[in-house]
């Protein structure tokens, strides 16, 4: 693209790959946030945006998308069954920076963020080099936050189960920031179909 002077330019899109979570987890998991919200002044998710990351690209030149795509493409790994279940903060409890939902996943979800994380690094994006470790983000929190009325309110819950699904495709994602956090756009959807 050529901008006004003639010099060339091109827009860098922010992206990530991840998987979609139904409705119902979502609506379990917008009633829990609503719940537990007053309890602490954190910065709360989105239960809309919700999803289950499995590669985060960051910045990615736009005329690289087609190729990004083509390798997603070419990904093959088998549907799954996921359960949401558990709370817990990260790193530890006794300071933590998040506070996220458990995603408890067989081993064909790791597998399928180790080779995602292969097939775009020939694009240039950067290999992952901590273990992959899927949650939900669902708030947030500053240091110095006072916790005790929200971890008083977790602990009386009467379950931490959000319910299950199962994964059958993943998708790309164009994260666009806005004044009150992003909008996830789906660009493209891949089947999770065996060998």
């Amino acid at each position: 693209m050529a901008g006004g002077n003639g010099v060339l330019y091109c827009i860098a899109m922010r992206l990530f790959v991840g998987l979609d979570l139904p409705s119902n987890v979502q609506d379990q998991l917008a009633t829990l946030i609503e719940s537990i919200r007053p309890a602490a002044k954190l910065r709360w998710s989105v239960a809309s945006n919700l999803h289950i990351t499995t590669k985060f690209i960051g910045e990615l030149p736009e005329p690289q998308l087609e190729a990004l795509k083509s390798r997603l493409a070419a990904l093959i790994a088998a549907p799954m069954e996921i359960g949401v279940r558990g709370l817990g903060w990260f790193p530890n409890p006794h300071n933590p920076k998040v506070f996220f939902a458990a995603v408890r996943a067989p081993e064909a979800l790791h597998q399928l963020a180790s080779i995602t994380d292969a097939a775009v690094a020939g694009l240039g994006i950067e290999r992952e080099t901590r273990k992959y470790s899927p949650h939900l983000t669902l708030a947030r929190i500053q240091p110095g936050t006072d916790l005790r009325e929200l971890r008083r309110r977790v602990a009386a819950l009467p379950s931490d189960d959000f319910g299950s699904f199962a994964a059958t495709a993943f998708h790309l994602y164009l994260s666009t920031p806005t004044g009150s956090g992003s909008v996830y756009t789906k660009l493209a959807s891949f089947r999770l179909q065996e060998s």
